[in-house]
């Protein structure tokens, strides 16, 4: 089957790619604006190591206005993405419900935090990875419902529970991802093939 995507609506065109785009990271994006805001993303990746960045795709409010994340993004330059784990997954899910501006997820779904970069907001507790980004630039899509904003990485933090050799620097992520509506764990490896 062929499907044109030009003769599909914006909606269809969602679910086709958020069902075959499989698994898609989340990216659980902190903010400070007039509250400190808790949000994920799954229209989110890796874009490039040099310059060390990521693209997260931003919708809007229904009444068009930004998301508090980009607003507060524009506003303030700085965001930290965490990769969100079994522990999280549950407090995650319940931040996806929209709240007005001035009330805040860790507030409303009673999410721990710490601090662990003096210039930068706080993370959800026992978070295993962070990554603490600034607003780069973002991406003009005519006619777009979404805005993808680029940002840089400036730091990256990995609890010490989940480095398995300090030297190599290697750890293992037990991550949750998007599968089409749904959620997945992406603990298990699969091996590469050996070449010939």
């Amino acid at each position: 089957m062929l499907i044109d995507f030009t003769a599909k609506t914006s909606s269809e065109r969602y679910k086709l790619m958020a069902g075959s785009v499989v698994p898609r990271p989340i990216a659980w994006i902190v903010t400070q604006g007039e509250v400190l805001n808790m949000a994920p993303f799954s229209y989110f990746t890796p874009l490039s190591s040099e310059p060390a960045t990521m693209i997260v795709s931003i919708g809007h409010r229904v009444d068009g206005t930004p998301k508090d994340t980009l607003r507060n993004l524009r506003e303030n330059k700085k965001c930290i993405i965490c990769i969100v784990d079994d522990e999280h997954f549950e407090k995650m899910h319940l931040s996806s419900k929209a709240l007005e501006a001035d009330k805040s997820e860790l507030a409303e779904f009673d999410i721990a935090t710490e601090s662990l970069l003096e210039e930068y907001p706080p993370v959800p507790k026992d978070i295993k990875i962070a990554y603490f980004c600034e607003y780069l630039q973002e991406v003009d899509l005519s006619n777009s419902k979404t805005i993808p904003t680029i940002v840089e990485i400036k730091h990256l933090y990995i609890n010490d529970t989940i480095i398995s050799n300090t030297e190599k620097l290697s750890f293992e992520v037990d991550a949750i991802g998007r599968v089409g509506r749904g959620y997945a764990k992406l603990g298990d490896d699969v091996l590469a093939p050996e070449f010939p």
